[in-house]
């Protein structure tokens, strides 16, 4: 049995004035799976059968090279990695979820909402808005199309009263879609050497 809510598509949204033409999404629950459907995306909890497509993601220094991580070398690195979201999504009801362009069927990413227990510029246990996208799937608005919605739910359906976000200061593409998504720049902190920027956003 499946519980659907649409969210509207002429009201103008508490979170974020300016996007009442872009809010065309539905949330689904299919035996208790959120599932999150825009015009060219569908967004679903990550399963293990994408290690190969998540091999790919972080496999790519490309990607890798904001994230302050190190490049993954082979795909059985990303099975823990698989394992500890799901682990989060029994735990905490949300998490990194798989973007699926619909044309096509292929993985294209992740993003979603993460509940962060440990420390990352003096916070700690807070909602942290994420995504991460394979370097050919660049530059077509998709990590805006998959957060959006996001936000949606972390405060109509979450009822959170913050999101934090953070984007490297060189990478110019992701700051941009969350100052598009109406997240303010609160500071410049450095995590394991890197330096970021740290955003929040409130409804």
């Amino acid at each position: 049995m499946a519980a659907r809510c649409r969210a509207p598509r002429t009201a103008r949204p508490a979170f974020s004035a300016g996007h009442a033409q872009e809010n065309n999404f539905t949330f689904e629950l299919h035996f208790m799976s959120l599932i999150i459907e825009t015009h060219r995306l569908i967004q679903r909890e990550l399963v293990l059968s994408d290690v190969d497509a998540m091999f790919e993601l972080d496999g790519n220094p490309a990607v890798m090279q904001y994230l302050g991580g190190k490049t993954k070398q082979s795909a059985d690195e990303m099975i823990p990695i698989i394992e500890n979201v799901r682990q989060q999504y029994a735990e905490k009801g949300i998490g990194r979820y798989a973007v699926i362009l619909k044309e096509t069927g292929e993985f294209i990413g992740w993003s979603g909402i993460k509940f962060v227990t440990e420390p990352e510029n003096n916070f700690v246990n807070f909602y942290d808005l994420g995504y991460r996208f394979i370097e050919r799937f660049w530059g077509k608005g998709y990590g805006y199309e998959a957060a959006l919605p996001w936000i949606d739910y972390a405060f109509n359906v979450m009822k959170i009263d913050k999101l934090n976000a953070d984007a490297h200061i060189n990478n110019i593409g992701s700051n941009r879609i969350l100052q598009k998504l109406g997240f303010t720049f609160v500071n410049q902190y450095e995590h394991e050497g890197y330096p970021f920027n740290w955003y929040e956003l409130k409804p």
